[in-house]
C-alpha cells in the first residue's frame, strides 16, 4: 500500500507571515513533491488571506515535524489528509 499525504495550509496574513512560512517550506522543500499556492488578486484587491497546498513524499515523521513547525507560526492553520491506495 502507498499512503499520499497533503496539508492545507490557511495563512491569515500573507504579508506578515510569509517569511517564516517560506523559510519552513525551505527548510523541508525535500519531501514537497507539489506546492499550490492562491490568493485573491484583482486590481481593487490584495488579499492578504492565501492558501497552499502541500503534497508531501515522505515517511511519516518527517511530515510530522514539518506540520508541527508550520503550527508553531502564528497565523497560520494546518489541516492534513491522507490517502491510502
Amino acid at each position: 500500500m502507498t499512503e499520499m499525504k497533503i496539508l492545507g495550509i490557511l495563512i491569515r496574513d500573507r504579508i506578515k507571515e510569509a517569511g517564516r512560512t517560506q523559510a519552513v517550506l525551505s527548510k523541508h522543500a525535500r519531501i514537497i513533491k507539489t506546492r499550490l499556492g492562491f490568493h485573491e488578486l484583482s486590481e481593487e484587491k490584495n488579499s492578504r488571506t492565501g492558501i497552499i497546498l502541500l503534497q508531501l513524499t515522505a515517511v511519516h515523521e518527517e511530515c510530522e515535524l514539518l506540520e508541527r513547525e508550520l503550527s508553531e507560526i502564528g497565523g497560520l492553520e494546518v489541516k492534513e489528509m491522507s490517502f491510502i491506495f
